[in-house]
This record gives C-alpha cells, structure tokens and sequence, in this order.
C-alpha cells in the first residue's frame, strides 16, 4: 500500500507569504485534490491534465463567491508554478467560471 501524497511537501518550495496565507493554499489544495481525486481517482498533481482544474474551477466551484474562486485561481496557480507547467493554458478559459 503506498502512502498518502504530501501536498505540503509537494508545495513547500512555492509557498510564500504570512503563515495564514500558507495554511490557505494548503487547505485550498488539499480540497482540490480531495475532489478531483473524487471525481477521477486522481490523486496528485502530477496526474493531473488540464480538464481536471477546469472542472474544479468552473464546476465544483459554481456556487461559490467569486472571492473564494479567485483565492483558489491563485492556489492553481502556485501548483502550476511547482509543476513547472505553462500557466498560459489555465489563463486561457477558466477564468471566465
């Protein structure tokens, strides 16, 4: 049985700001996560496409203050970065949710 994915270890090289702030992408991600893992048994970023966050974001999301969807765009973005993914493909559409 493997272990459990470390999404504080995977984002320990990309988190900056107060302890508050970190502890919001944290718990932002792990969300994320949680129910992208859910939806399509995947339970890291690193198997993560691109139609995963979309979904998240547009979907999972829809009922939620436009607030807390952009606190979570700026922990998609921190994944992104930590991937080294291009953030251009993300800024393109789901950010008209």
């Amino acid at each position: 049985m493997s272990k459990p994915f470390d999404m504080e270890l995977f984002l320990s090289g990309v988190l900056t700001g107060s302890k508050a702030t970190r502890q919001r992408h944290l718990r932002q991600a792990r969300i994320m996560q949680a129910a992208i893992q859910q939806r399509w048994q995947r339970d890291n970023p690193w198997t993560w496409q691109l139609k995963h966050v979309r979904w998240f974001l547009t979907q999972h999301l829809k009922d939620h203050s436009d607030a807390t969807r952009y606190y979570y765009w700026l922990t998609v973005l921190l994944i992104w970065k930590r991937l080294g993914s291009d953030r251009e493909l993300l800024i393109g559409r789901s950010n008209r949710g």
